[in-house]
C-alpha cells in the first residue's frame, strides 16, 4: 500500500488508537500514523485483515509500532475490553481514530429494522462507545484529539443509503457536540467526511438493482486522482491514503487550531 512522503515524525512519542484498521482508510491512517512514529494499536472485527495491517507495517517501518486487536465497537463489552488492553500497552493515549463503519444500501421502504439497525449500531452507537471508553485517558494527553468519520453523504443527497447517511450526520452532530464539550479540557474534536475514496466499502456497497444510476454519475471527482497501490483501486476515486494524510495533518499539532468541524475529502466531488 503506496503511503505519503514522510516529512517528519509529527507522532513521536505518542500513542493511537485506530479502528477498522484491518482494511481500507482505517489500515492506511494506522500505517501513515506509524509512519509518523506513532505507537498504534489497530482494532477491528477482522482478525486476518489485522494481521495484515501489523505485517504491512513491520515491512514499511521496520519496527512493531502498529499492534493489533480484535474487537466488536458495537459491543460494549467487546470495547471496554478491547479499549483496556489498548491502553494498557501503550501507557496512555493521545490519538483516537473512529474509522470502521459499514455501508448496506437498499430502497428505503425495503430496509429492514434489523440492517437499519446495524448500520446505527456499528457507526454511530459504535463511535460513541469508544469515544466514552477512551475520554478518561485522552484528558490526562496534552497532545489529545479524537478524529470521527462522517461522509459526503452526511451532506449531499446519496440515494439508497438513508440509514448510512443518518448515522454519518449522527456522527456529525455527536463531534461538534464533544468538541465544544471538551474543548477547555484540552480535547479536540474533529470529522473527517469522504467521498469518492477507493474501498472495500465503495466497491460492492449493494446498490439495488432497479435503482437509478444517474444518480451516481455526479459522484465523480473532479480531481484526478494520484496512482495507488491499495488492495482495491476503483479507477476515478482516490486512494484511502489520501483520507489518511489528512488525519495525520488533523491529528497532529499541525492541526492544534483545528475542532468542532469536519473536513470534506472527495476531490471536488461535491463542490
Amino acid at each position: 500500500m503506496r503511503r505519503s512522503t514522510r516529512v517528519d515524525n509529527r507522532f513521536d512519542g505518542r500513542k493511537a488508537i485506530v479502528t477498522g484498521a484491518g482494511s481500507g482508510i482505517g489500515r492506511a491512517t494506522a500505517l501513515r500514523l506509524a509512519a509518523e512514529g506513532a505507537h498504534v494499536v489497530a482494532i477491528d472485527v477482522a482478525a486476518e485483515g489485522l494481521t495484515a495491517t501489523s505485517e504491512l507495517a513491520k515491512a514499511a517501518t521496520g519496527s512493531g509500532l502498529v499492534s493489533v486487536r480484535v474487537a466488536d465497537i458495537s459491543d460494549e463489552t467487546s470495547v471496554a475490553e478491547g479499549v483496556t488492553a489498548a491502553l494498557e500497552e501503550l501507557g496512555g493515549l493521545d490519538v483516537l481514530v473512529n474509522a470502521a463503519g459499514i455501508l448496506r444500501s437498499a430502497h428505503t421502504h425495503e430496509l429492514a429494522l434489523d440492517d437499519w439497525n446495524q448500520i446505527i449500531g456499528i457507526n454511530l452507537t459504535g463511535t460513541f462507545l469508544m469515544v466514552r471508553q477512551c475520554i478518561s485517558a485522552l484528558l490526562e494527553s496534552s497532545h489529545a484529539v479524537i478524529v470521527n468519520f462522517s461522509s459526503t453523504s452526511a451532506s449531499f443527497a446519496h440515494p439508497y443509503m438513508s440509514a448510512y447517511a443518518a448515522s454519518k450526520g449522527g456522527i456529525q452532530s455527536f463531534t461538534h457536540a464533544i468538541a465544544a464539550e471538551y474543548a477547555k479540557q484540552g480535547i479536540r474534536a474533529v470529522c473527517v467526511a469522504p467521498g469518492s475514496i477507493s474501498s472495500g466499502m465503495t466497491a460492492a456497497p449493494g446498490i439495488p438493482d432497479d435503482a437509478d444510476f444517474t444518480w451516481f454519475g455526479r459522484l465523480t471527482p473532479a480531481l484526478t486522482p494520484p496512482p495507488t497501490d491499495a488492495d482495491i483501486d476503483i479507477p476515478g476515486m482516490g486512494g484511502p491514503e489520501m483520507v489518511a494524510g489528512a488525519i495525520a495533518m488533523l491529528a497532529s499539532d499541525d492541526g492544534a487550531f483545528i475542532t468542532g468541524t469536519e473536513l470534506r475529502i472527495d476531490g471536488g466531488t461535491h463542490m
